[in-house]
């Protein structure tokens, strides 16, 4: 009788230890989008990315590379240093800017009304709780960007 108490006050005592460690917070990928598109005098495109945090952690971001592409057409990379720190689920934007491919350029200028892009790549980030950086993967689904009334060269 002693024997099976001593095991079940041992296994107690672990399990209760267990609980005593620190909790780790969940990380996901973040969500990355184009917040708004605006064509500048010399033909580059300069862009807010909407990145969205949905880790239940911090997340400080320190990269993007992104392939974007617009009606399925290579319109160029978005590889670029960023500094944002993101609270646990919320949303910043960064700023970048690139210079699109002939195809694409001449695709938006076209178009008068909504045109579709994809953004694929990764983004670094270092949640708050880690010790090193991570790098997730982006990949955006089919996603608009619409003409904005009264302003010209601009898509959100």
């Amino acid at each position: 009788m002693k024997r099976v108490l001593s095991v079940v006050l041992l296994i107690a005592s672990l399990v209760a230890l267990s609980a005593c460690g620190p909790t780790r917070k969940s990380v996901f990928p973040p969500l990355v989008s184009i917040q708004q598109l605006h064509v500048t005098a010399d033909g580059q495109w300069q862009m807010q990315l909407r990145i969205q945090n949905n880790s239940y952690d911090g997340v400080k971001f320190s990269a993007v590379h992104l392939d974007m592409k617009l009606h399925g057409v290579a319109a160029g990379r978005i590889d670029q240093p960023i500094d944002l720190d993101i609270p646990a689920l919320s949303v910043d934007v960064a700023e970048v800017r690139i210079m699109p491919s002939a195809a694409a350029a001449k695709l938006l200028a076209a178009s008068g009304n909504s045109v579709r892009y994809q953004l694929s790549g990764s983004a670094t980030g270092q949640p708050e709780q880690s010790k090193k950086a991570r790098t997730f993967k982006v990949q955006s689904q089919d996603t608009w960007l619409s003409p904005v009334p009264g302003i010209a060269d601009t898509w959100r």
